[in-house]
C-alpha cells in the first residue's frame, strides 16, 4: 500500500509540473501580431501630435497609400527606395499618458527596390 502512495504522489508531481508549465507559457504568451507593409519611396509633411514627417505605407490588398504617423523599430528608411516590410504589432499594457499603446518593429526587410512610388497623395496642408 505504501508503494502506491509513492507512485501516486509522483504522478501527481509530474502532472503538477505540467500544468504549471503550460500555464506559465500561456501566461506569458505572445501578444504580437504580423503585418506586411509597402513603404512608399518618400515621406510627406504631416501633422500629428505636431508637424512631422509620415512615411506613406500601402496594407496588403490595398491600392491605396495611407499616412503612417508612428515608427518602426529597427527600420531605416531611406528616400526614393519602395520597400516592401514585415513589420510585429505588440501592444503595451498600461503605457504611460505621452505613448502609444502599440509598438512597431521590423521583422524581416522582404525587398528594397529603387524607384519612384506611383499614385502619392498630394501632401496634406
Amino acid at each position: 500500500m505504501f508503494y502506491f502512495y509513492g507512485e501516486f504522489f509522483t504522478i501527481m508531481k509530474k502532472l503538477l509540473f505540467l500544468f504549471l508549465t503550460v500555464f506559465f507559457i500561456s501566461a506569458c504568451g505572445d501578444k504580437t501580431e504580423t503585418e506586411e507593409l509597402v513603404i512608399a519611396s518618400e515621406q510627406t509633411d504631416c501633422v500629428g501630435v505636431s508637424p512631422q514627417k509620415c512615411l506613406l505605407i500601402k496594407r496588403e490588398g490595398s491600392d491605396t497609400w495611407k499616412y503612417w504617423y508612428s515608427g518602426i523599430e529597427d527600420f531605416d528608411y531611406e528616400p526614393g527606395y519602395e520597400y516592401v516590410i514585415q513589420i510585429t504589432k505588440e501592444t503595451i499594457e498600461n503605457p504611460p499618458a505621452d505613448i502609444s499603446s502599440v509598438q512597431y518593429k521590423l521583422y524581416k526587410l522582404v525587398s528594397k527596390e529603387k524607384k519612384d512610388s506611383e499614385n502619392l497623395p498630394q501632401t496634406r496642408q
